[in-house]
């Protein structure tokens, strides 16, 4: 039984890193039909600035958490601005576009940090220990983030005008448009939120993770199967397939190994897609 809570533990700690890394690919790719493959860059970008403002400027964890996700907001901003504005709408050209993206970044990035691999020390060390069993009080805080996180983007938006125009463009972008609102702007601001978020989690994750350069694309599988299985523009049903996907890989793990664990995982996903191909939690569609 203190094996089973203590996965039980480890798999909300891990699920929470998994919608965190995940939460900026759901707005971008769900909710604006943009097949961001820098998704994972953006990601690095925040765990590169967090490393460097921590370990050269010696900034406090908070200050270089707020200061990778303006980063990593700025360079979504300059990416939509120049890249993909023109491209909505177009799946295999955002497709190519942002897959040329993700390795134009890693060489900028290797050319600035370097190759090798970074580390941090983890701001908050210790653990609670209660009942034979532990978690990391770093871990306690990350599941804190993902959980307002969450929240701060469910306000955002199914609470706000801003919210409200950016669901109606995902609904109709043509109708939308010729209804006044500046799609153009919206879509910019949205993409850099999703950037911005994929910042913030890359500087969470960088205390636990080593940064480098080529870290990105693990992130993009990750993302898209939470974004697939949860339905595409379903903030919530992104959440609860990020706890399903990997609550279930860290309980299994404790009985059989990794590998087939996730390869069960895989085998649930694919038959699942098959028949609810919307995904799990999706909205409904478009029209």
């Amino acid at each position: 039984m203190s094996l089973f809570i203590q996965q039980l533990l480890n798999g909300i700690s891990n699920s929470s890193v998994l919608f965190l890394t995940s939460i900026g690919l759901v707005i971008i790719f769900g909710m604006m039909d943009v097949v961001n493959n820098a998704h994972g860059e953006f990601i690095m970008i925040g765990a590169y600035i967090t490393c460097f403002s921590v370990n050269v400027l010696h900034l406090p964890f908070v200050l270089a958490v707020i200061l990778a996700g303006i980063v990593s907001a700025l360079v979504g901003i300059l990416i939509e601005r120049l890249f993909i504005k023109k491209l909505y709408g177009k799946v295999a050209e955002t497709l190519l576009v942002t897959f040329a993206l993700e390795y134009v970044i890693q060489q900028i990035v290797r050319m600035i940090f370097g190759p090798e691999n970074k580390t941090m020390e983890v701001p908050v060390k210790g653990q609670l220990v209660a009942g034979g069993v532990s978690i990391p009080y770093y871990n306690i805080i990350l599941i804190i983030m993902a959980l307002v996180i969450l929240a701060v983007t469910l306000l955002l938006f199914y609470k706000t005008s801003f919210g409200m125009q950016l669901r109606a463009i995902n609904q109709n972008r043509d109708m939308t448009q010729c209804l006044g609102i500046n799609v153009s702007k919206i879509n910019m601001f949205t993409f850099a939120y999703g950037a911005m978020l994929a910042g913030i989690s890359g500087a969470l994750i960088a205390p636990i993770k080593s940064v480098y350069p080529g870290m990105g694309p693990s992130f993009n599988v990750d993302g898209f199967l939470v974004v697939i299985l949860g339905g595409l523009n379903s903030i919530i049903g992104s959440f609860a397939s990020s706890f399903v996907i990997n609550e279930s890989i860290t309980l299994m793990s404790g009985y059989m190994s990794q590998i087939v664990s996730k390869l069960l995982i895989f085998v649930v996903i694919i038959i699942v897609v098959r028949f609810r191909p919307n995904g799990l939690f999706a909205s409904k569609e478009k029209r």
